[in-house]
């Protein structure tokens, strides 16, 4: 049944009405006061559209969308729908805002899905050869990992791993460059490992890649939106991003990077409209900078509300994102270090430290804690099975407050005092 059009027009003036309420409690910030913080912060969390009383610590998986980007997705979404229009050419202004984001230049950007899909454009795209060799950590993410093993699987290209070291950022450089050999072509990094909150030393790392002709590709899909990320200054060659984890955008957003000068060496694997085009002649070409990495129909209102949200990041401040992140990790994890029978994986020092804490009892299963935490007392962690770590991951970002983290730590020990 057609929504009549006087019902339609209410319901779009509702829509516009919300658009305009988000953007007023943005622009209604108040001042940060580092002696008396919390109201800045009560204010930023009120962006938030979860439940009262639900305490969400799962950004590293999954990030909660703050209403404003919404309401942005929602407002282009009804505009474009209204004549039945892509929106193409809106593109061109998301991509300078991503950009400047994410310290590269336009040309550099090209609007993937997800991090994952920047990874797989990377192993898919580089001219590898059977034998030749591809290093990253243990700790890499599914979606940083399978793209390699796919290529070794049905290319011939040998996979090498190291362990990161929660302890020393020197010792995870030297496990790294111990494995570079006369055939490694390609280094990958995560840039913050999402098992256990560890930060990998991206720049040192670079450089090495740099001296011996290695492809670098780091993944920062744990680090854009936590920390600020500026792809020159990193000095890698290509840089994945998600949209939907630390950064608050939409779902099925990311961002690929790659260097201007060596986007030649780096082919999509995928193509089709917008990313080439036939010259006079019918000769086809590859679309200038990183556009070439971009095909078919997309999702115009979704990349609109990635910038949106980064946005929003730059006017609470990228620096004082991190410094908050990390304050609630480091609360978090010295009260559950301090719970008998807890172990806490993640780094103890500051240098290594992430908005992220993972730990682990002997004495409750890491999934009946999860599960205890979820229904009793409304708290969503992470459950980390990989490498067999069986712990539970808390990762601490704008959604979160110091009560929620004590009430974390509280409700452990009482799980803990219960299962004695």
């Amino acid at each position: 049944m057609s929504l009549p059009r006087r019902s339609f027009l209410r319901h779009a003036a509702l829509g516009a009405a919300g658009l305009g309420l988000a953007r007023e409690a943005v622009a209604a910030l108040p001042e940060f006061a580092a002696d008396r913080p919390e109201p800045f912060w009560e204010a930023v969390r009120a962006l938030y559209p979860l439940e009262p009383g639900f305490s969400y610590f799962n950004t590293g998986g999954l990030g909660s969308t703050p209403t404003p980007v919404l309401e942005r997705v929602a407002e282009v979404t009804r505009r474009l729908q209204a004549k039945a229009e892509h929106g193409h050419a809106q593109f061109t202004a998301a991509r300078a805002d991503v950009a400047r984001f994410l310290g590269a230049d336009s040309a550099e950007v090209a609007f993937v899905r997800n991090a994952t899909e920047a990874n797989a454009t990377v192993a898919a795209g580089l001219p590898l050869r059977a034998g030749d060799e591809v290093i990253f950590e243990t700790h890499a993410h599914p979606g940083g990992a399978f793209p390699w093993l796919q290529a070794a699987r049905a290319r011939g290209v040998v996979v090498r791993t190291f362990e990161p070291d929660a302890r020393s950022a020197a010792v995870n450089l030297a496990r790294l460059t111990a494995l570079v050999g006369p055939r490694t072509r390609v280094v990958q990094l995560s840039h913050i490992t999402a098992p256990t909150g560890i930060t990998l030393p991206a720049r040192a790392v670079a450089d090495l890649c740099r001296s011996r002709g290695i492809w670098f590709h780091l993944d920062a899909a744990q680090s854009a939106g936590m920390v600020p990320v500026d792809f020159t200054a990193l000095g890698c060659d290509s840089l994945a991003v998600s949209g939907h984890k630390w950064i608050g955008g939409p779902l099925e957003t990311g961002v690929l990077c790659v260097r201007r000068a060596r986007q030649e060496e780096l082919e999509p694997p995928l193509v089709g409209a917008h990313s080439g085009d036939l010259d006079p002649t019918g000769r086809f070409a590859l679309s200038p900078g990183a556009l070439r990495y971009e095909y078919g129909t997309r999702n115009v209102a979704a990349a609109l509300g990635l910038a949106e949200a980064m946005r929003l990041q730059e006017r609470i401040g990228r620096d004082r994102i991190a410094a908050r992140g990390r304050q609630l990790a480091a609360r978090a994890h010295a009260g559950l270090a301090a719970l008998p029978g807890v172990e806490v994986l993640s780094p103890d020092a500051p240098d290594l430290r992430a908005a992220m804490v993972t730990f682990r009892t002997a004495r409750i299963p890491h999934d009946r804690l999860f599960g205890l935490l979820l229904r009793e007392k409304s708290i969503r962690a992470r459950p980390v099975t990989e490498e067999k770590l069986n712990a539970l991951r808390v990762s601490t970002h704008l959604c979160n407050s110091p009560a929620q983290v004590d009430a974390l730590v509280a409700a452990v020990g009482e799980f803990l005092r219960r299962e004695a």
